[in-house]
């Protein structure tokens, strides 16, 4: 943001590792549902991000048409603006799965203006009993939070269709199963680099840095800042280009899905000093991912920076 346009346990560190993980928990997730048979017409659903939008086409399968509406990874998820496409396919919706914490509000005036009772809304804030004052929206990144959703999707998808309840509950036990590569990779991280520091731009996978038992040493008012679009102030760019300068992290965590030129300039000096780089995102890249494939992507990524200085810019 600002005033510029914002624009992958040991053997982890080959491609060939990565891959195969990636292909597991993708199996995993599509197990439970890959030998029912398909319906004539599906439910309609509709996932703000395209994370959301894979947990619901994992737990709906065959009997669930799931449309994610910001899914480019090229765009700032934060000034996202609906078009009238957007706005019909809203309207058809019979369960919409939105974050909240004003992340994706514009997903609350488009229902709004196109009522329906019969409509199942989450809101993944008010799910997790989140207050509006929650400084991270990032939710999908915390490792405890997309288990709730998955259930509460497979709740919401039975009541609309009651008759494939158990088919439901099936595949959201295969999805909770296929969360297991990710819990173990950052528990793994956690153990072999406890407390490592590292820097960020954004707090975009802050939930997951600390559960992975990494410090990150950037203060949280730049962070702050850079996601809102805010000058950061002299002190906290100050701080930022010492941590990098002086080699006082170990991994820079970059926001890859926004950029401007003053993150632009510590990607430089996060280089020049041999501090590797992570890409991270704030939706899920596209194609080839499911959201647990690239959760556990991440933290392969992460792995690599800490054991052998490797950056993944992009995944």
């Amino acid at each position: 943001m600002g005033t510029d346009q914002r624009q992958r346990v040991a053997r982890w560190g080959t491609a060939t590792a990565v891959l195969a993980v990636i292909a597991t928990v993708t199996s995993i997730a599509g197990a439970a549902h890959a030998t029912a048979s398909r319906p004539a017409s599906k439910i309609v659903a509709v996932g703000a991000e395209n994370e959301y939008a894979s947990v619901i086409a994992q737990i709906g399968g065959h009997y669930v048409s799931a449309t994610a509406i910001e899914s480019n990874p090229n765009t700032d998820p934060h000034t996202f603006e609906a078009s009238p496409s957007v706005a019909e396919v809203i309207s058809k919706a019979r369960l919409i799965v939105q974050n909240g914490l004003g992340y994706d509000d514009y997903m609350t005036k488009i229902e709004n203006g196109s009522p329906n009772r019969s409509r199942k809304v989450m809101v993944v804030q008010s799910l997790l009993g989140l207050p509006k004052s929650t400084p991270n929206p990032h939710l999908w990144y915390n490792p405890t939070t997309m288990p709730r959703v998955a259930k509460a999707i497979a709740t919401d998808l039975a009541a609309i269709d009651p008759t494939h309840a158990s088919y439901y509950h099936a595949n959201l036990v295969a999805f909770d199963d296929s969360l297991k590569p990710w819990l173990r990779a950052m528990a793994n991280l956690k153990a072999k680099f406890p407390n490592a520091p590292v820097a960020t731009t954004e707090p975009v996978a802050d939930y997951m840095i600390q559960a992975a038992g990494l410090v990150n040493k950037t203060p949280f008012t730049f962070q702050a800042d850079v996601m809102n679009g805010v000058d950061p102030s002299p002190q906290g760019i100050s701080v930022e280009e010492s941590l990098l300068s002086k080699r006082q992290v170990r991994v820079f965590v970059y926001n890859q899905q926004v950029t401007d030129s003053l993150t632009a300039t510590f990607l430089g000096v996060a280089k020049a000093h041999h501090v590797p780089v992570v890409g991270v995102y704030e939706t899920m890249p596209t194609p080839g991912f499911t959201y647990q494939a690239w959760m556990v992507a991440e933290v392969v990524a992460l792995y690599n920076a800490l054991k052998s200085g490797k950056s993944t810019v992009k995944l």
